[in-house]
């Protein structure tokens, strides 16, 4: 199923279903996080209450490589203060906030702190799930950077759409990374 030319309005529950359900297994092909990794990770910050500077390096190196090194720039002690708050924090504003103060997290690095620790609720962003959400309906205009904000403007559409489909909120960002892997033309930026 191609959302291309769809809206979210046109869409019924089962065609979105099967459009979750295709792209998710095509996400294997693509360069996106590895959701087995991401699990790996959600446990250990999960029984640990918190994640450590090397722990969070490794979910930023898994995330984008080139950006990950501005996590060692963090002190320890940050690190596990700031995830051990994010955990008990109320709303997805106030979270991923949290996060983002932390060196080499922006929303979209910091998207994969939250969808390892709760994938039911939270999901990996970037420009990729914009692009598939926007081609879909539920965001106006394409964007390439992303805040505390924007995070919020996707996860709303991504639990709808987990809600309508009976899929984790996780794995429809999978699904829309893999969309927009799968139809853009030309670069990523």
């Amino acid at each position: 199923m191609d959302a291309d030319d769809l809206d979210s309005a046109d869409l019924d529950s089962a065609d979105l279903d099967a459009f979750v359900s295709e792209h998710l297994d095509r996400y294997a092909e693509t360069q996106g996080v590895l959701p087995e990794r991401l699990d790996e990770f959600g446990e250990t910050y999960r029984s640990q209450g918190y994640l450590t500077r090397d722990q969070l390096y490794e979910i930023a190196y898994e995330s984008s490589t080139r950006s990950a090194y501005h996590v060692e720039k963090n002190p320890e002690a940050r690190c596990r203060e700031v995830t051990r708050n994010a955990r008990t924090v109320d709303g997805d504003f106030s979270a991923i906030q949290l996060i983002t103060g932390l060196s080499g997290f922006k929303a979209p690095t910091a998207s994969c702190v939250l969808a390892a620790l709760d994938g039911d609720r939270h999901a990996v962003v970037d420009t990729r799930v914009w692009a598939s959400l926007e081609r879909l309906g539920y965001l106006d205009r394409r964007k390439e950077s992303f805040d505390a904000a924007d995070y919020v403007a996707m996860i709303g559409p991504i639990r709808e759409i987990a809600d309508r489909t009976g899929h984790r909120a996780v794995d429809v960002g999978y699904a829309l990374f893999a969309h927009d892997d799968r139809v853009r033309e030309g670069t990523l930026h």
